[in-house]
This record gives structure tokens, C-alpha cells and sequence, in this order.
């Protein structure tokens, strides 16, 4: 058996939180239903082109709330887990040497992938041996860049955690996408940049000189509620700002869904960002 992980980032910085990972893991058991599941919709739909958080409109929102019940209808099976981090500009990091500064992005995605999952939990047989296929977004690096990152990612399998639960990682198996081509790419950029817009409270946005929030943005504050309406069918109250908590280490790896505030080893507090405006 495989799990099957698609990753995606959105390096972006917000007014208030920054950083953003996605990832969702499929079984390779479960793969072919998951994927008809959301394709088919997509078709029934009549949503031919890519579908993403930048496209959601008023006019395609009741098209939109139908994708993520199908998404979340999936998640809420454990047929996929999906995961999402973060950063709050609250805490800034401190102390970092330059090469840190300049791998920000690549160092916070190897903790993404190695940590979001639990998957040194995830193997309740450890006598076999589980394969990990990994499908980033296009990485927004130099190609060298690229290849480092990769070369991290691969040596996890060697890793205490990755060896313990027998699970491992071949080369050619860590590759970039585009997401057009991949339906579970898709779904995801709803999903992250749903938790982008509401966190960074961009569902209070107007445009310049108006009294009044554009039409896409109010579309976009449905979705939102919308899917925050779903993951609290999963857990009531989640809070979206914070760490999804767990009862036991175990649940990193058991729960469908969870979000990962990364709060850094050293910091300093930036007052201006405790409360939201």
C-alpha cells in the first residue's frame, strides 16, 4: 500500500497570519474512488477549468458549496486527511542565521510534511512496509532549491520516526505538479485559502471609496462559513486561529482534518498583531 500526499503552500504574507501549507493524504486503496468522487462532481457541475479559491464568485458560489460537500463528505470518511499550517505575526522569529532567513520557505514546508500527519503513527502493521508518493505544487524556488528540498524529503525515510513505522520514500516518487491536472490540488486551494481570507480578516475588505464589501468578497465569507460549518460537524468549535488538539499523539495521524499554528523555538511578541482590527 501507498499514501498518497498532495502539498501545497501559499508563501504569501497576511496582515496577521502568514505562511500557509496544505496538504491532503489519500490511501492508495482509496485512491480511484476519491478521485472519480471529485472529478465527477466537477463534470456534473459543468466546472470544466481549474477550481480555486481566486474564482469563487457569487454567481458559481452555490457550485462551489457543492464541491466542498463532496470534499468534506470524503474527509469526514477518512478517505482523505487533510492538514493545514501556518504562522501568526505575532510571534516573529528570532536569532535565525541568514541561511534560515533564506530557506524560510523550504525549512517550513520539511517540518510541514515531516510533522502535520503523524505518519510515525500511521502504521498500524509495521512489519510492512507502507511507500510515500508526493506531489507538490510547482515549488516557488530555484531549481537548486528544488533538488535540496527533495533530497530533505527523501532522507526522512531514514529517520528514526519513518523507519519505526516502516514507511518509505523513493526519489522519483517526490514530484512537482501543476494543479490543473490534479482534481485533489484543487479542492485544497479552496480549503487554504478559505482559512487565508478568514484569518487575515479579508471578509471585512471594501473596495476603495465604497461604504460596501464588493460581491466577491461576500461569496467568498459564505464559502468561508461554509466550510467552517463542515470541520465543526467533524469537531464542534473548532477554532481555526490555534493547534487542533489532540488526546493522544496518536490523533495527529487519526484525526481527518487539522489545522498546525508553528510557532517558532525563539521569538518575540509584536504587540501591533495580538488583536485583530
Amino acid at each position: 500500500m501507498e499514501y498518497i500526499l498532495y502539498m501545497d503552500e501559499s508563501a504569501k504574507e497576511g496582515p496577521y497570519y502568514g505562511n500557509f501549507y496544505g496538504g491532503a493524504l489519500v490511501r492508495s486503496t482509496d485512491y480511484d474512488y476519491v478521485i472519480d468522487q471529485l472529478s465527477g462532481k466537477k463534470k456534473e457541475l459543468h466546472l470544466f477549468k481549474e477550481v480555486k479559491w481566486q474564482r469563487v464568485t457569487l454567481p458559481y458560489l452555490t457550485k462551489y458549496i457543492e464541491l466542498i460537500d463532496v470534499f468534506f463528505d470524503l474527509i469526514q470518511q477518512d478517505l482523505v486527511k487533510m492538514r493545514v499550517m501556518f504562522t501568526h505575526n505575532y510571534r516573529r522569529a528570532i536569532n535565525l542565521s541568514k541561511d534560515q532567513v533564506d530557506n524560510t520557505f523550504t525549512m517550513l514546508y520539511y517540518q510541514f510534511f515531516k510533522h502535520a500527519f503523524g505518519l510515525k503513527y500511521s502504521n498500524p502493521t509495521p512489519s510492512r512496509e507502507i511507500g510515500l508518493r508526493l506531489y507538490f505544487d510547482e515549488l516557488p524556488v530555484a531549481p537548486a532549491n528544488r533538488d535540496i528540498f527533495k533530497d530533505f524529503i527523501h532522507g526522512l525515510q531514514w529517520s528514526e520516526d519513518f523507519r519505526s513505522a516502516n514507511l518509505s520514500i523513493e526519489r522519483h516518487n517526490i514530484t512537482e505538479v501543476k494543479s490543473d491536472e490534479h482534481v485533489i490540488l484543487q479542492y485544497m486551494d479552496i480549503v487554504l485559502g478559505a482559512m487565508y481570507f478568514r484569518l487575515n480578516n479579508l471578509h471585512k475588505e471594501k473596495p476603495e471609496g465604497s461604504r460596501i464589501r464588493g460581491k466577491r468578497t461576500i461569496a467568498k465569507e459564505k464559502l468561508y462559513k461554509h466550510i467552517n460549518k463542515r470541520i465543526r460537524n467533524i469537531y464542534p468549535n473548532f477554532n481555526i486561529g490555534i493547534s487542533t488538539g489532540v488526546r493522544s499523539y496518536e490523533d495527529r495521524w487519526n484525526h481527518p482534518y487539522r489545522h498546525w499554528l508553528f510557532v517558532p523555538s525563539e521569538h518575540k511578541i509584536a504587540p501591533e498583531f495580538s488583536k485583530k482590527k
